[in-house]
């Protein structure tokens, strides 16, 4: 066991040999700016003053040669060699609502969602609860380094449920989708996220889903429909798909109270040259396109959540910023 002392803060916190200096810091309630928790984004950066750190992943995409040279490393990556002090901004909002732990997660079940997602259903061995729309980080037998997957359930505490897409090549969905089998057990270490349903707003949501992005907008849609908070507000679930086969979420929508009545599930497909294409009799286009269409002018009255590939993320961070959404009404996590 280390320590980090932030001087700055007048705050120093204990960091196992094995962890990362942003989940120690995370553990020890304190709010460090991050997002993807898997060395892509830079959004963890802190600068070392004394001591010295070394990166689990040797170059991760969000490390650039100008941060070597002023000494900045990236929290979810740097795990500490000694007592050391570092350089960080702390902010209130990035504080966790349920500490994140580690523990180990025993396979329960597995279900087919579509062609390539798959639910998989873990029992917890140290039951932690998580807010709707957040995530977890699995750790694969055989898979060197955890992944980022979000949870699909409303958050019990005794398990955590996550819809995944087979990646193609991918060797950690590869070994979830071909290898785990029903008893096995994978490491867990989470909550993490920003992007969980605000209960204390009042107003009306969209959620928008492509791919695995349909697991955080289900955990969403299932707190929502159970919340006295949102009993007067509506849900617009809009899900993107490339064609009819890849289509799915609304089976979850129909099994909350309230569907059709204030939660309305929505979808497209955007390949209209693939041959299944001509049997498809619904909307057609991209997830952003459908909700300009539906809601047009009326975007900023909504706070939106959404989650998806990275080009169908930017498009509709585009899209909300060109029809004057509010930033604080956009909610999502950055996976790549």
């Amino acid at each position: 066991m280390v320590q980090i002392t932030i001087p700055s803060a007048n705050i120093t916190f204990d960091c196992d040999a094995d962890d990362t200096v942003l989940r120690a810091g995370l553990r020890a309630g304190l709010g460090m700016p991050y997002e993807c928790n898997v060395g892509s984004c830079g959004n963890c950066r802190f600068e070392v003053l004394e001591g010295e750190v070394v990166h689990e992943r040797e170059n991760p995409p969000g490390w650039n040669e100008r941060d070597k040279q002023r000494n900045r490393y990236l929290g979810c990556q740097a795990r500490p060699l000694g007592n050391c002090t570092i350089k960080v901004p702390l902010r209130e909002d990035y504080k966790s609502h349920f500490l994140p732990a580690r523990t180990t997660g025993k396979l329960l079940a597995i279900a087919d969602i579509t062609h390539d997602i798959r639910e998989f259903r873990f029992a917890l061995a140290k039951p932690n609860g998580f807010l709707p729309g957040q995530y977890g980080l699995i750790g694969v037998p055989g898979v060197e380094g955890a992944r980022a997957y979000s949870m699909s359930n409303a958050g019990d505490g005794e398990h955590w449920d996550f819809q995944i897409r087979k990646v193609p090549n991918g060797a950690a969905t590869g070994a979830l989708f071909d290898k785990l089998q029903v008893g096995d057990v994978v490491t867990l270490d989470g909550p993490y996220g920003m992007a969980y349903l605000r209960e204390n707003v009042a107003r009306d949501v969209i959620c928008l889903a492509g791919g695995s992005g349909l697991s955080p907008m289900v955990s969403i849609s299932r707190a929502f429909a159970a919340s006295p908070a949102l009993a007067g507000r509506k849900l617009h679930f809009i899900y993107g798909g490339r064609t009819p086969r890849d289509i799915c979420g609304e089976t979850f929508l129909k099994a909350l109270p309230g569907y059709g009545e204030r939660i309305f599930y929505h979808s497209a497909i955007s390949d209209l040259d693939h041959p299944d294409s001509a049997r498809w009799d619904g909307k057609k286009g991209f997830a952003p396109d459908l909700a300009v269409e539906m809601f047009g002018e009326s975007l900023p009255d909504y706070e939106i959540y959404f989650a998806g590939p990275p080009p169908m993320a930017d498009a509709i961070m585009k899209m909300a910023i060109g029809h004057k959404v509010p930033a604080a009404q956009l909610h999502f996590d950055k996976f790549y």
